[in-house]
């Protein structure tokens, strides 16, 4: 008999039965030799014997997370591999415990993904398997060269697989249909209410506007000290190196989920007060939260900061030529660092860029033309420094004997006379998100109340 059949089979029987079918187990599965210790005795009614292995947890409450949600099954396997998608992007080892809590969470959010993706089919909305396919290609062209079975090898070797990140794919994209199809119809946004917006926005001229990362859960009175305690944690893994994109795709309940959190430019107006009195004082790079807001808590990451319609100077486009230089794994130290030097030398010594695409024969140095390069997409120290030289200048030599080390001449730069108004459009697409987004909240909440849920 099967431990599965074993199961179903105590669940019919009353405590006689139970007795029985104890005895039954133990004279299966005890030696020859102590068969008689199985047989149920006034002091032993259950028939156990004092010497037997336990298999498997011994905390009756550390069991196997799966669900049949409205007749699909999710198994162990799903929960790891998803899970495998936010550790690998952790730069800290994650402990048990926090990994616990994460199978946890990727669990809810697997139950959720499945009610989308079933609602979506109900209403004959699914997402195409081109979409996900063409979605799924555009990752791995942005992440590993337009090479699709490059990315399937690395999400192999993580313990994660290309069908995992395909099924969150596919939850993304059934879910914007259903939105599509319920919600964004009946968003209603008058012409009167975009037009305020502007008038604040040209009356808010060189204030400044912030590009936030949001981590957002929904909270009510029974389930918020949980929340708490989750944002705790997701914010303490954050702190120690965790991809805040990887967390805000898998954790948050935004509708900015799905660009990993990030919100675009806003006013501190169109924030809730609290949220707005925390950036007013980040810094960008820094983190705060989790802080409790109408409807649940968010943990927020400043990501940039600008002056509303003023122009900014890591706004100008930027023609550099990148020169590099690559260094043997058996160089010593010594002679990396006098190569270094020898490589400094040699750019100080060019005086325009078309000295520096002459010099590729020189000192075996890597040439590379990069034109129309927005000045804050580079790390920041190089923005500094970038934006301080004059054309035909260079940075200093910087990077590693491990991963090369390069110089980057500034041969143009094309500086914004003005950041320009938002158009009416923009406006009125930033108002209808946001009640997109809370109209989505309480939808999923209902297909949650609906769903039959069977866990395992």
């Amino acid at each position: 008999m099967t431990l599965k059949a074993i199961s179903k089979t105590c669940a019919s029987l009353g405590k006689a039965g139970l007795i029985a079918l104890a005895a039954m187990l133990a004279l299966a599965t005890s030696p020859a030799s102590a068969q008689t210790t199985g047989i149920p005795t006034s002091n032993n009614p259950l028939g156990i014997p004092e010497d037997f292995t336990i298999f498997g947890s011994e905390n009756p409450n550390d069991r196997s997370a799966t669900a049949v949600v409205n007749g699909y099954v999710i198994t162990g396997t799903d929960i790891d591999q998803r899970v495998a998608l936010v550790t690998n992007a952790s730069e800290a080892e994650v402990s048990e415990e926090e990994l616990q809590r994460l199978r946890a969470q990727v669990f809810s959010n697997l139950i959720d993904e499945t009610l989308k993706i079933q609602a979506a089919a109900a209403q004959e909305l699914p997402a195409e398997r081109a979409q996900v396919e063409q979605t799924y290609e555009q990752l791995a062209a942005q992440n590993f060269g337009q090479n699709p079975e490059r990315m399937d090898e690395y999400l192999l070797s993580i313990g994660s697989s290309p069908n995992a990140l395909k099924r969150q794919i596919e939850g993304e994209l059934a879910w914007e249909n259903l939105l599509r199809r319920n919600i964004t119809p009946f968003i209603n946004v008058s012409a009167e209410e975009v037009n305020e917006v502007l008038r604040r926005l040209e009356e808010s001229r060189g204030t400044e506007e912030f590009r936030l990362g949001e981590i957002y859960m929904n909270a009510t009175v029974e389930n918020r000290p949980a929340v708490i305690e989750n944002m705790r944690r997701i914010m303490q893994q954050l702190e120690q190196g965790g991809s805040f994109i990887a967390y805000a795709r898998q954790f948050s309940e935004a509708t900015t989920a799905v660009v990993g959190g990030d919100t675009g430019f806003l006013r501190l107006e169109t924030l809730p007060p609290i949220m707005a009195d925390a950036v007013r004082q980040m810094e960008a790079g820094q983190l705060v939260g989790p802080l409790e807001i109408p409807g649940g808590f968010t943990i927020i990451y400043l990501i940039d900061k600008r002056q509303v319609l003023m122009a900014d100077p890591r706004d100008s486009l930027l023609n550099l030529i990148q020169m590099s230089i690559s260094f043997p794994p058996d160089m010593s130290e010594a002679d990396a660092n006098a190569r270094i030097d020898e490589f400094g030398t040699f750019v100080q010594s060019l005086r325009s860029c078309s000295d520096a695409n002459n010099s590729r024969s020189t000192l075996d140095v890597t040439v590379v033309q990069n034109e129309g390069i927005q000045a804050r997409q580079l790390p920041e120290a190089l923005q500094n420094i970038l934006l301080n030289l004059q054309v035909g200048q260079s940075t200093p030599p910087f990077g590693s004997p491990a991963d090369g080390v390069r110089v980057l001449m500034l041969c143009g730069r094309e500086v914004p006379e003005d950041a320009g108004a938002p158009t009416f459009q923009s406006v009125m697409s930033q108002i209808e998100e946001e009640r997109i987004n809370k109209r989505a909240q309480r939808y999923l909440r209902d297909l949650r109340n609906d769903a039959f849920i069977e866990y395992n």
